[in-house]
């Protein structure tokens, strides 16, 4: 199973700063991207980083949120978990808010490794490094020290 996710932090000069992640079910990272400033849409960073044309998730259960709405009609998957977005001017039924609550759910671990990483207060704070590629190093060491964290 593959989840897929996106981080957002505050940086200064740039109002957010992305990153993309690629988690298992056991809370560990798999994938960090490089950082991208500003407002660069969730799906362009997947496209960029995963292109369609590669049959990158053929053989996975894949798990996203709605800023990937595209995913279903550009890559092959073994299984899309998209949850249901709420129609204008409309309510979900109830069946489809429960099968949003069992994807949420499914989605914890995801938001307990943004939490693990975001527990080294360097990404959780204002900061204040203006070269992005110092931020993408402080991003993989911390990810690293997350997944050395639940190893042990």
């Amino acid at each position: 199973m593959i989840v897929i996710k996106k981080i957002t932090i505050r940086v200064k000069k740039s109002h957010t700063v992305k990153t993309l992640l690629v988690v298992d079910k056991k809370k560990k990272i798999e994938y960090l991207s490089y950082c991208h400033c500003g407002a660069m849409h969730d799906y362009r960073i997947l496209k960029e980083r995963f292109p369609p044309q590669i049959n990158w998730f053929k053989k996975h259960h894949v798990h996203v949120d709605l800023g990937f709405l595209g995913i279903a009609k550009d890559y092959l998957y073994k299984n899309l978990n998209i949850p249901h977005k709420k129609p204008i001017k409309k309510d979900l039924t109830f069946e489809q808010k429960l099968e949003n609550q069992l994807m949420a759910s499914e989605r914890i671990p995801v938001e307990q490794s943004i939490g693990g990483l975001k527990r080294f207060r360097v990404l959780s704070d204002r900061l204040r490094i203006y070269s992005l590629d110092l931020y993408d190093q402080i991003t993989g060491i911390c990810a690293g020290s997350w997944n050395f964290y639940l190893a042990n």
